[in-house]
């Protein structure tokens, strides 16, 4: 049962990738909404926290979509590693105007130019991102993918209170 869960996430996400790819939105900057999340999704203006299953008190999108960081990316100074394939899967949170926060220290949050020339959502310097296969609010699908990408705390942190294989479908 354990392979088949794999074996359907993989698949799905690699559906995404080829609908996205073929959609022309899977080269360049990538910072188009993938597969499964709400339309305008990449556009965030409300960074809230909320509890999240297993993973705990995490940041969240205003309309409750979890947000991530990626460990190849870094803080100081703050880089974007997530572009091409890997943003379909992870399409980074970018805004356009003013940020709202929630149970968030203000001055954690800022942005970072992506390639493109989109801004993209940081906290605490981690840029942040979506997840393809988080098809509802307070969904974690991604909390632990690959070892490398975790739901993000109020302060930037890891959230690690999850269980987390290190395997999933889609991670970079």
């Amino acid at each position: 049962m354990h392979a088949t869960h794999h074996l359907t996430g993989y698949a799905a996400t690699g559906a995404a990738i080829l609908t996205l790819t073929l959609a022309g939105c899977g080269s360049g900057g990538g910072n188009g909404s993938a597969a499964g999340t709400p339309a305008g999704a990449t556009t965030a203006t409300t960074l809230m926290t909320a509890k999240v299953g297993k993973v705990g008190t995490v940041v969240t999108d205003g309309k409750g979509y979890v947000l991530y960081r990626f460990d190849a990316d870094s803080v100081h100074p703050t880089k974007v590693t997530c572009y091409g394939t890997c943003a379909v899967v992870w399409p980074a949170a970018t805004v356009k105007g003013s940020v709202t926060v929630k149970g968030i220290d203000r001055n954690l949050v800022s942005t970072v130019k992506r390639s493109g020339g989109t801004s993209q959502l940081t906290l605490a310097g981690w840029p942040l991102y979506r997840y393809a296969e988080d098809h509802g609010p307070k969904q974690a699908h991604g909390q632990g993918v690959d070892g490398t990408w975790w739901a993000v705390t109020a302060t930037g942190a890891k959230a690690t209170t999850a269980s987390t294989s290190g395997t999933g479908g889609g991670g970079y």
